[in-house]
């Protein structure tokens, strides 16, 4: 691992865990064991960082998504493993690390929208026009639209300003707002998969 990656996938971790704001370029160079001059020379600021930070994830949540589509069954079961993934990730992750990317760097992120973008709409698009292929999901529907409402259900699912972390589990958050969904869309056949799937999530 060269050392770019490396101070990447560290960085990483200290903002899932305490928030972009919290984490200086002092407690990365100590975490590290590095000097900030080494730093710095791979990357020319924090947002630099945050930037490369970010691009990882999104390349990694395109990976996850292909992988999970080419071994599923179908497109609800995805879904569900997608789901699986997704809430695994949000356990480990701080709701500083939300809050500080919508309230201190959406500009950033608006002007590199095209490299961070998370997840892939296409590869989530196929989800749904599969779905519909295997008469899970409701014909009439529009792919794209259904697509859009789900990631942007999902992005919501960390937000403690719309679902306080004290008065909603984020089991429940995706049982009643995500799944719930999912089963608007979905044809009979489709509710009982989802029945099934759902005992077990």
């Amino acid at each position: 691992m060269d050392i770019r990656d490396r101070i990447v996938d560290v960085a990483a971790e200290l903002f899932k865990t305490y928030g972009i704001k919290s984490v200086t370029m002092d407690s990365l160079a100590n975490q590290l064991g590095m000097s900030k001059r080494t730093i710095y020379e791979v990357f020319s600021d924090k947002d630099e960082m945050l930037m490369a930070v970010l691009s990882k994830m999104a390349r990694q949540q395109k990976e996850m998504v292909k992988r999970v589509l080419d071994e599923s069954e179908n497109s609800i079961v995805a879904i569900f493993r997608m789901l699986e993934i997704n809430r695994d990730n949000f356990q480990s992750m701080s709701p500083a690390f939300q809050a500080d990317l919508k309230k201190y760097h959406h500009d950033i992120l608006m002007k590199n929208a095209d490299e961070i973008e998370m997840p892939d709409y296409r590869n989530h698009f196929q989800v749904i026009e599969k779905g519909i292929e295997e008469e899970l999901f409701r014909k009439e529907i529009n792919p794209d639209l259904a697509n859009r409402c789900l990631y942007n259900l999902g992005r919501s699912i960390m937000d403690n300003d719309l679902y306080p972390f004290d008065l909603f589990s984020r089991r429940d958050v995706i049982r009643n707002i995500f799944i719930n969904y999912v089963r608007g869309i979905s044809t009979p056949k489709g509710l009982n998969l989802i029945s099934r799937l759902e005992e077990n999530f």
